[in-house]
């Protein structure tokens, strides 16, 4: 689930492996282009954390946040 601290929406992921935590990743871009809405991330190795703010609102958690939050989610139901 997302956690929202220091507003920020805050998830940490897990996968079998890095390819699957890659093909997350990969999925994961292109619905943040397609939102025009860009997380900051970290991978390593099977695990993937991501961090949501809206830039144009101060660096806090908006709509904008909670919909790509959204489309996230659903992309990891995919890949697992």
């Amino acid at each position: 689930m997302w956690q929202e601290k220091d507003k920020k929406l805050y998830r940490r992921f897990e996968f079998k492996d890095f390819k699957q935590a890659f093909d997350f990743m990969r999925k994961t871009a292109g619905a943040a282009e397609a939102q025009n809405h860009h997380p900051r991330w970290t991978n390593e190795y099977s695990k993937v954390e991501i961090w949501l703010s809206s830039h144009d609102a101060g660096g806090t958690v908006t709509n904008k946040d909670r919909r790509l939050a959204k489309a996230i989610d659903k992309i990891y139901g995919e890949v697992q």
